[in-house]
């Protein structure tokens, strides 16, 4: 590591760590740099002839890290770390000796990343680092999905809505937007298979992505009741635990109320990964247009959302 300049040394003697700070030293230690680097590598561009060589590729990928974490834009991100020395030191950066990355190159990292389809790829190289440390996915799944809200304004170039987002109405609220399937391991709470759709596509329609067909158990909302046929061809040997559905005409009797609350015990362990996603990290709004650039911010922000909610087992071992 290089020596650091007077213009990143602190000289305050009462100064504290604050939360960002050990928010970013937990996911530095855990997050595994050199498998993601291996995956972006063979697609990153070299230096060649006596133009301005690249920047490195850990150092675009700590930031696109901080893009996902703090929901940040291009220019966004790159405003916070000429504020932010806690981020300037976890991506690397001495402003004595070097500017910030521009937008620009942020910008065509994240076009990088999206045009070689590496979200999926992150994804995979994560559940394959956290199994080889001991988080194996176990036979029971949790499937879920949540809506990830987007702008309904028709102030663009096009003067029209993005054509990926649709609307879809949830109690008596309508919404606009896409969302996002997961299925979650009813153990460890970790993601192993997500799907993105616009926002009016039944949830059940995409329960056969979200098994990885070795389940036991399988829980649910009442959204994905009626679906047991499903369930039994992707994953024969699963079990049912989804939700019953009240009706019209026919209202739950109270064993059935009792299985149901015995059942969501289980199924809101899925909760905590979207709370992670859009609380903690901020992703309740789609930043993007199209479903497509979505679906990739998703793979990336469920990888690292598995990271974060397995921090303090990997820490362990540090």
């Amino acid at each position: 590591m290089k020596q650091q300049t007077l213009a990143e040394a602190t000289f305050e003697p009462y100064r504290k760590p604050t939360r960002r700070e050990q928010f970013l030293n937990e996911m530095n230690r855990v997050v595994p740099w050199t498998e993601l680097m291996a995956a972006i590598e063979p697609v990153y561009p070299k230096a060649e002839g006596p133009g301005r060589p690249p920047v490195g590729v850990e150092r675009m990928l700590r930031l696109h890290c901080l893009q996902q974490w703090f929901n940040l834009s291009d220019p966004a991100v790159e405003e916070a770390l000429y504020d932010s020395r806690a981020m300037r030191q976890f991506v690397g950066i001495d402003l004595g000796s070097e500017p910030v990355p521009d937008e620009t190159t942020i910008c065509k990292f994240r076009h990088l990343l999206e045009t070689h389809h590496l979200g999926e790829q992150l994804f995979a190289r994560i559940g394959a680092y956290l199994a080889a440390h001991g988080l194996k996915i176990s036979q029971g799944t949790i499937v879920d999905a949540t809506i990830i809200t987007a702008s309904s304004s028709t102030k663009n170039r096009q003067k029209a809505r993005d054509p990926d987002m649709h609307q879809t109405k949830k109690g008596n609220q309508w919404y606009v937007g896409m969302k996002a399937h997961i299925g979650v391991d009813s153990q460890t709470k970790l993601v192993h298979s997500l799907a993105a759709t616009a926002a009016n596509v039944h949830d059940s329609q995409v329960l056969p992505e979200l098994l990885h067909g070795e389940e036991t158990r399988v829980w649910g909302d009442a959204a994905y009741s009626g679906h047991r046929s499903v369930i039994q061809h992707h994953a024969p040997r699963a079990k049912s635990f989804v939700q019953t559905k009240a009706h019209r005409h026919r209202p739950l009797s109270e064993t059935e109320r009792a299985r149901n609350r015995t059942k969501s015990k289980v199924r809101a362990k899925v909760e905590h990964v979207f709370l992670v996603i859009k609380r903690i990290f901020g992703w309740a709004k789609v930043r993007y247009r199209g479903l497509a650039t979505n679906t990739h911010w998703l793979q990336i922000s469920c990888g690292l959302a598995n990271l974060y909610v397995a921090r303090r087992r990997l820490l362990v071992g540090t």
